[in-house]
């Protein structure tokens, strides 16, 4: 795997029929590992480790209805009274981060109304604060700290 623009951790690796795994904080097991989910969890590992986050407050690979489609969310974050107040769009380290990208999460999060959306390739990354009654987007140079 590619190094990320993302602190580095201690992860756990395995080959299971010749093809990597990482373990997974979050779920708890290992999980096959491509280049988007080395790009999740280093980016749960951020949350985790250097904006403290709570973990039982992560949820990785969550679904959600868009549209009468089953969609996955790469992350979300739910604050203290269980609504969501982060979602994440993780791409590969190759993906560009385009227009395409943030409609995506435009979509997932007017499911989820989070305020906060944040969309990396491991390499880039946005963070942006939505007011959902006005519509308006504000772009952020770091991610929201946890209250």
């Amino acid at each position: 795997m590619v190094d990320l623009n993302l602190p580095p951790f201690d992860y756990k690796t395995k080959q299971v029929e010749g093809k990597p795994y990482i373990f997974d904080l979050l779920r708890r097991k290992y999980v096959r590992l491509s280049p988007e989910e080395w790009v999740r969890q280093h980016i749960v590992n951020l949350l985790l480790t250097h904006y403290a986050y709570p973990k039982a407050l992560i949820r990785s690979e969550g679904g959600l209805t868009l549209n009468q489609t089953q969609k996955r969310t790469d992350v979300v974050v739910f604050d203290r009274q269980g609504q969501p107040f982060l979602v994440v769009e993780c791409k590969a380290p190759h993906i560009t981060l385009t227009q395409t990208v943030f409609d995506q999460i435009a979509r997932y999060n007017h499911v989820h109304r989070a305020p906060y959306v944040v969309i990396s390739n491991g390499l880039t990354h946005y963070c942006c604060c939505i007011n959902h009654d006005t519509a308006e987007v504000h772009f952020m140079d770091d991610f929201p700290a946890f209250v």
